[in-house]
């Protein structure tokens, strides 16, 4: 058994009704988009974000149909920032298969990431869930602002790691923590419980985030993209910012100069990668990555909640263990 079936188990059912209930929003009557929406249910990803709300909905109370109109809301806005992250990326693949904006053209492919977000708006203003309206805009908001943020520090190469944080709370984080908070508000109007739900996804986030940019300098062959692919696209994330913290600015100005430079070879970009793993980026990042995935797991620790508690740790745990 995968470690993510594992986890699944409280919400086998839910799970399975859940992609009945997000396939049915994924209609149209215009042959184009329908081709397109067909396509895209049949390259989900792992569905990692459903599955927390879910598990946060049970941590807090009985799952309900608000449960799935909030499951179904967050993917759905997920979908569309990665349909529209490929066209500002300008990739090709997502998920090993080709991307939309490879199959058909990044015009297309924006107003299909739009159509996918103004589904979920409508989903929440039918059923009448304002409040997971103002949690997800919140979040769309966040994420556009750290999506401009980033690209914003990628031309002068300044990020700090307060700006990385920052960044990363904002890209990453702000969507997982609406997953928890809307998870939550499914079954209770507990304002505090929610807030501290919330608190324990932007954890997770961050700490998924860390993970995720530690996959760079790792050569195994499981992730979704080669090593080295951030340091090419001039990414600077926390394992490089903690480096360049170490050296003398002579090695620093060296360093930032073959990520200024657009037509990195193989051996430049190794070059970094052994400069970073030199000088403690790795062992800092892998620090911090667990400080945020054990304050996530303290607020668990408040429950007492049976199997709902153990595949929520569960979760978390795997957050910074994954290999892909």
């Amino acid at each position: 058994m995968s470690k993510l079936s594992s986890i699944r188990r409280p919400v086998e059912k839910e799970m399975k009704e859940f992609e009945s209930y997000f396939n049915a929003t994924l209609r149209s009557n215009i042959p184009l988009l329908k081709v397109i929406l067909n396509y895209i249910i049949r390259r989900k990803g792992k569905q990692m974000r459903p599955l927390l709300v879910f598990l946060s909905a049970g941590l807090n109370g009985t799952i309900n149909e608000a449960s799935y109109v909030a499951a179904t809301f967050i993917e759905l806005l997920h979908t569309a920032t990665l349909v529209h992250d490929d066209v500002v990326d300008d990739a090709s693949e997502r998920r090993g298969a080709l991307s939309i904006n490879a199959l058909w053209n990044s015009k297309i492919a924006v107003l299909a990431g739009d159509y996918l977000l103004t589904q979920g708006l409508l989903i929440s203003v039918e059923k009448n869930r304002y409040d997971m309206l103002e949690i997800v805009s919140e979040a769309v908001q966040a994420m556009s602002e750290g999506e401009l943020l980033q690209l914003q520090k990628a031309r002068k190469l300044d990020i700090t790691e307060d700006v990385y944080f920052n960044i990363i709370r904002m890209k990453t984080a702000a969507l997982i923590a609406a997953c928890t908070a809307c998870g939550t508000k499914s079954v209770t109007d507990d304002e505090e419980v929610v807030r501290q739900m919330k608190e324990l996804g932007e954890n997770i986030g961050i700490a998924f985030q860390i993970r995720d940019d530690l996959f760079d300098y790792e050569s195994n062959g499981l992730v979704g993209k080669p090593a080295g692919n951030d340091i090419r696209e001039k990414k600077i994330t926390l394992p490089l910012i903690h480096a360049l913290q170490q050296v003398k600015s002579s090695e620093k100005k060296k360093v930032l100069a073959i990520l200024k430079n657009r037509k990195k070879n193989s051996s430049q970009v190794n070059y970094v990668i052994d400069f970073v793993i030199n000088n403690g980026g790795i062992e800092y990042s892998s620090i911090m990555m667990d400080k945020y995935r054990d304050k996530a797991l303290a607020i668990l620790d408040t429950y007492s909640n049976g199997c709902f508690q153990d595949s929520m740790r569960e979760f978390i745990e795997y957050t910074t263990s994954r290999k892909k």
